[in-house]
Formats: structure tokens, sequence, C-alpha cells
């Protein structure tokens, strides 16, 4: 079966176009015009990933992205944001409420669909398929892509779980954000070493007590902790 994507864009040429390219990608496209229909579309087709704009009628993209992430069902989809180029601040709330990445508009829909492949890659993808990391009472199950502390399960979007498993692999080594962007988001060319420290903040919060494990080089990047 083709995995599915929701484009939830208010213009009709956008849509005719991604809905186009998804399609000759060999996905299955799914279209929402408004923040209310993604919201009943992401919670009841259950989308592998979902290419959100955030200038939406009625219900904005950053409050789709808020519902969504809070939603046990739809928590984990990968979010891809749609922004305009001016709106940094806009990036900004977004990663902060849970969007794994984001692409500024005007867009070209080959690179889009590249942003996607690596989303869905990352979402999936796993260095040792049969390896479980244990930290105390953090436990990373990465066959399963789940993470629990003292035995109960804590919910991560596949960017998060990425990032917490490359810096728990890489235990005790430093991880520059330019190689966090390399490694976790597939850039080529990073530019934005923000996205990791906003990732990195919501990290922490999810993960309470555990955070300890989570150290900032100052200047440099993340490590993690051998140790908490």
């Amino acid at each position: 079966m083709k995995p599915k994507i929701l484009v939830v864009d208010d213009e009709p040429d956008a849509l005719e176009v991604l809905g186009f390219k998804l399609k000759e990608a060999g996905f299955t496209p799914i279209f929402a015009k408004d923040g209310a229909r993604a919201i009943a579309a992401a919670q009841s087709e259950r989308p592998a990933l979902i290419v959100l704009d955030l200038m939406l009628p009625e219900i904005d993209g950053l409050e789709v992205c808020r519902i969504l992430r809070r939603d046990p069902g739809t928590a984990a989809i990968p979010i891809l944001m749609l922004t305009a180029r001016a709106a940094e601040m806009d990036r900004v709330l977004g990663l902060e409420l849970g969007a794994d990445d984001y692409v500024t508009k005007p867009f070209s829909p080959r690179e889009l669909v590249l942003r996607i492949k690596k989303l869905l890659a990352r979402a999936k993808s796993t260095d040792e398929p049969m390896t479980q990391l244990r930290f105390g009472g953090l436990e990373i199950d990465v066959p399963r892509h789940q993470v629990t502390i003292e035995g109960a399960p804590l919910t991560l979007t596949a960017t998060e779980f990425k990032l917490l498993e490359i810096l728990a692999r890489r235990r005790g080594r430093v991880q520059t954000r330019e190689r966090l962007l390399q490694d976790v988001w597939g850039y080529e060319n990073p530019i934005d070493s923000r996205t990791v420290d906003t990732h990195m903040r919501r990290l922490r919060e999810k993960l309470g007590s555990a955070a300890e494990y989570l150290e900032t080089i100052r200047g440099v990047g993340y490590r993690f902790k051998a140790e908490s």
C-alpha cells in the first residue's frame, strides 16, 4: 500500500502541483483546505506524514500542530511545515510545538518530496535493528521506536526519537549542531542551528528528570553523558 501524505493548504494551485508530484513519487496524497478538516483527516486517515501550511483559514497551522501533538493517535506523525520566507517567528513556534521540519515558500516541489522521503526514512531507520539502550530508568527500544522512563512510556516525534537515539549511541562524544543537522535532519549544507536547539528543548521537557543525561557544550553542541 502506498504511504498516505496529508497535504494541508488553502491554495488550489499548490494542492494540484503537490498532488501530482506526490503521486509521481509513489505516494497517495490526501488534501485538506483548512485546519478543521486537517485535524479530522489526520485522525481518521492516519497518514504517514503531514505537509502543513501555517497560513490557514479558521484554525491556523500552529494550532493544528498543537492539537495533533496532544492527541496520542496523531502525536507521532511527522509534520513538515510550509512557512512564508519572512515568518521566522512562525517557524520557531512551529518547531516548538512539535513540527519535525520546515520548508519556506516559494519552494521547489522536488525539494519538498525529497524532504518528505527523508522524514519518512528517519521514522523507520535504525542503525542496529535489534538494539535496546538502557541508562538507569531510561530505556530506548530502537526496533519499536519507544522510549520509557521507569517503565512509563514517553511520546516522542520521529525527529525527537532519532535525536535522542543518535546522542545515546554516541554517548560521551560531543555532537556539534552541524553534525546533528546532517545526521538527524539530512541537511547537506546546515545553516540554521536553532532547529537543533528547539528540538533539544522540547526533548528535555519530555524527558523530565532523565534530561540530566543531555549535556549542553556551550558554543559547540550537545553530549549524552555516560552517567547521569
